[in-house]
């Protein structure tokens, strides 16, 4: 399924997008900065990012995630990962969803057969205060608690880790959506009250009463494109044996796969879809599809000795 990927430090996907509707999109926009207007070099016009590194790996993990179900999808529902539940055994969040995985809040303060989690996983990854990391160890107890950790990252960033040096692992697949030539149309719209058109008596617009007009910008652009680098050499370099190797490849591409073949709903303005996908690096390589790398990612011998959820209680 990887064939021609042994040697290759790293897969780069680019894929063209449109927009849905129309020729207008909404971009991301950041707090007193408004959308991301930038000049790249060698391109014409105005480039503008549509949405950014960290936003897109939202959405790579959530295309392994049942959230109706508050599971994993079935694809991916053998792997083992952590989930938090109350005293009242009700689904409070899991590694799949907190924004630091294993190192989220709700995990590592979470209780497993009485014990902190935190100090669990200190004494599972074997850190020592004077010491340094043992890398390979740490990479081998984060693949059996989640594999994805090595796929998306995870950083232990907590002053109660400090004496153990903060084990942090950076993503291995990234991804973002430009747009180049982009323009500003500039548009706008009015809130409407058929019930008392005119403001008054206690009753205005931050109410949520009266008339109020509004203004809003979308972009159009001669190009769309998302960019994806999985670092194949990174997931190498974690030393575990070659079939869980190839299945963290197989998973990265498996997100990438299936994030590109179902509709990019970003935004309420912001809907697009693939028109075309291209590997630029390696050579002749072609991302396969989503249901080739399901069953490839099926077809390995990976053995877990815990699969499937392993429960924490918070609170």
């Amino acid at each position: 399924m990887i064939d021609g990927l042994d040697d290759a430090p790293r897969v780069v996907i680019r894929a063209d997008l449109q927009p849905v509707l129309g020729s207008a999109f909404q971009p991301t926009g950041f707090p007193d900065l408004g959308p991301a207007e930038f000049e790249r070099p060698g391109v014409e016009g105005r480039s503008l990012l549509v949405e950014s590194v960290q936003s897109l790996a939202n959405h790579l993990e959530a295309v392994g995630w049942d959230a109706a179900q508050q599971r994993p999808v079935d694809a991916i529902a053998g792997l083992p990962y952590v989930e938090v539940r109350d005293g009242e055994d009700r689904f409070l969040s899991s590694s799949r969803l907190e924004p630091h995985r294993l190192a989220g809040a709700y995990i590592k303060n979470a209780k497993l057969d009485g014990s902190q989690v935190g100090a669990w996983m200190v004494e599972r990854f074997g850190l020592k205060k004077g010491l340094p990391l043992e890398w390979r160890q740490i990479y081998a107890h984060l693949f059996a608690l989640d594999p994805l950790c090595l796929v998306h990252g995870v950083f232990f960033s907590d002053p109660a880790w400090a004496p153990y040096g903060n084990p942090k692992v950076r993503r291995a697949i990234s991804a973002a959506i430009e747009a180049h030539d982009a323009r500003p149309i500039v548009s706008g719209g009015v809130k409407r009250d058929d019930v008392n058109p005119q403001a008054g008596d206690g009753r205005d617009a931050e109410g949520g009463y009266g008339f109020v007009p509004f203004g809003r910008t979308e972009y159009t652009a001669g190009r769309i494109e998302l960019r994806a680098v999985v670092d194949i050499e990174q997931i190498r370099g974690y030393g575990l044996g070659s079939p869980e190797t190839e299945l963290l490849t197989l998973l990265a591409l498996w997100e990438l796969a299936t994030l590109l073949e179902r509709p990019l709903r970003l935004r309420t303005a912001c809907d697009l879809e693939t028109i075309g996908t291209e590997a630029t690096r390696p050579e002749r390589f072609t991302l396969p599809s989503s249901s080739e790398l399901e069953r490839a990612i099926g077809a390995l011998s990976v053995q877990f000795a815990e699969p499937g959820a392993r429960t924490v209680r918070w609170g």
